[in-house]
Order: structure tokens, then sequence, then C-alpha cells
């Protein structure tokens, strides 16, 4: 099974992965945010767009890297990344479910207050990617990208991944 956890920046994706990685007996962690990094220092800055998810390069090798690990690994992958663009979501998570893959699809969901204050955490100040990209996230997935939503503002990180592991069917490990 393939869980995309998906949220906007400051959501807690990434907590609640690596959360989940260490509960559930075999899970391994994707991240596919790493292949757009490449892309990224092996094009000309001439040819680079300004969010790595429009290069469809991107978006193939995710696909294909995350089809070959379903197809090849007897446990759960956990791949937090933030798609907010319905092609973009099509082209990896539904190509994947065409192709006959468990891909559980979870939004992590929390309010503007909640997401900047959290990106602050991170030092993430003034008009940083993450804060700058909430409004498109909110949009987005109030109409444009359908998933179970989870609301994660007033929840502790431990309970999110519970919420998460329950509403996909996984058991996790007292850890």
């Amino acid at each position: 099974m393939i869980l995309w956890i998906n949220g906007a920046f400051g959501s807690g994706k990434t907590t609640c992965a690596n959360i989940l990685q260490k509960q559930l007996p075999n899970a391994f962690l994707y991240d596919p945010e790493q292949a757009g990094f490449f892309i990224r220092d092996q094009l000309p800055e001439s040819l680079q767009q300004p969010d790595f998810q429009h290069h469809p390069e991107w978006r193939e090798f995710n696909y294909r890297m995350l089809l070959k690990i379903a197809t090849s690994f007897d446990g759960v992958i956990l791949v937090p990344m933030t798609l907010v663009d319905a092609t973009y979501v099509d082209e990896i998570i539904g190509r994947l479910q065409r192709e006959g893959v468990d891909v559980r699809h979870i939004i992590l969901e929390a309010n503007r207050r909640t997401l900047v204050k959290r990106l602050n955490k991170r030092f993430e100040w003034f008009n940083s990617w993450g804060k700058s990209q909430i409004d498109r996230c909110q949009s987005a997935f109030e109409s444009d990208i359908h998933a179970e939503k989870i609301v994660t503002d007033s929840q502790s990180k431990q309970d999110v991944a519970r919420a998460v592991a329950q509403h996909v069917g996984l058991t996790l490990s007292l850890k």
C-alpha cells in the first residue's frame, strides 16, 4: 500500500509519516522532493520551473519509482508530499491506482493561523515558500483535490498519526 499524505506546508505531513514509519512494522518513507532537488540541480537555470512539480520528468520519475517499490516491496510506502494540481495528482496517484496499486490519499488540514505558527517554528519567516502557498493549497483542497481530510489544528502529532492509520486500516505498534 502507498499512503500519500497530502496537505499544505506546515500541516504535519512529514511529522506524521515519521511517526508512522516508527510505529509500523514494515514501512518505507519515500520522499518525492528528492527527485525535484535533483532536477533543479541538474538543469541550467533558464530551464528550471519555479516549482519542480511543473517538470513532467518529476511526475514521471516519482510515478515510476513508486510503481517499482509498490510492486516489489511488501510493506507500507509513506509519501508525505503536497500536491495541489489535480492533473499532477492524476498523473501520479491516479495512474498508480489505474495500474492496480493500492494508493490511499489523505489530506492533513489546518487553518491558516496554525500553518503560519508551525512554519514560524521551522524558521520560515516572512513570505517563505510554504507561507506563500497556503492559500493555493487550501483552495485546491476545498475544490480540486479530493481525499479524506484529517484536521490537525488541535491534535497532538501522535493523535494525527493514529487518525491517519485508523482511517486506512493500519495498526500501529506501541513504540
